[in-house]
């Protein structure tokens, strides 16, 4: 039986919008002519005419943060302390310390790209999706939801779309033993600039990073700024996304990929 592979990831590009400028990633090309100086330094007494063709290697240098592009973010980028509804507040693990078989698990796709910029999903909302598709959430399977953003991946409004998953919806998967969790807009919680208005409409800050926040009572993953979810079913597939290895890091970077057999 033959496997097909659908790639969830968007790419590191200088020319893509997928952050606010600020937090951007920048890459440096280097041709194979760039670095003939490095090899000649690493190799002495060779000369550029010593090289094939006068060719040594193509090289990138990169310039990002740990949640560039693609990425799982650990439960020490939510908070410093994590379980505390599981008995005694532990500390937060990072991302060298995430349990590899939380990143490869059956997925799961919640469909709420008709859900307006801004809004908050509910555990009722999520009740309905998964009743919707006809799924039972199983202990460990990664749950992504398809937003409005993945269709504005790299246009200037991205980062302010899409809908974002609220505490109790978050916590409805994690009760339900659920660990990894993923979304195709900028961040799990909804955009900075909803929630900004919310808190000064209500004073409720309580609001601040609800979804993420959830983590300090039960620890979880998430991944940010995945892409091509829409191509996905409901259910009946895999979900790869182990993350770059960075010591004590709150987050590393992931080729995510859906794996149907």
């Amino acid at each position: 039986m033959s496997r097909r592979f659908v790639d969830l990831s968007i790419f590191l590009e200088n020319d893509v919008l997928s952050d606010p400028p600020i937090l951007a990633p920048k890459i440096e090309y280097q041709t194979h002519s760039d670095t003939l100086g490095e090899f000649m330094h690493l190799l002495p007494g060779t000369k550029a005419g010593d090289y094939p063709d006068g060719e040594a290697a193509a090289a990138e240098w990169v310039r990002l943060t740990t949640h560039s592009g693609t990425h799982l973010d650990a439960p020490y980028h939510f908070h410093s302390t994590m379980n505390r509804k599981l008995g005694e507040p532990e500390r937060s693990i990072t991302i060298d310390e995430v349990p590899l078989e939380w990143c490869f698990q059956p997925g799961v796709k919640l469909d709420f790209r008709h859900f307006p910029d801004g809004y908050v999903v509910t555990a009722q909302d999520v009740e309905a999706e998964l009743a919707r598709i006809g799924h039972t959430l199983k202990p460990l399977e990664i749950v992504v939801i398809n937003t409005r953003a993945g269709s504005r991946y790299g246009q200037p409004d991205y980062v302010n779309c899409g809908c974002g998953m609220g505490y109790e919806a978050t916590m409805y998967l994690l009760e339900r033993g659920i660990r990894v969790t993923g979304t195709d807009a900028w961040s799990w919680d909804a955009p900075f600039s909803y929630t900004a208005k919310r808190i000064a409409e209500t004073g409720d800050v309580s609001l601040i990073w609800e979804g993420h926040k959830a983590g300090r009572d039960i620890g979880y993953c998430h991944l940010e700024k995945m892409h091509n979810l829409e191509a996905l079913p409901g259910d009946g597939f895999m979900i790869s996304c182990f993350p770059h290895k960075i010591r004590a890091a709150s987050a590393g970077w992931t080729r995510a990929v859906a794996i149907f057999d």
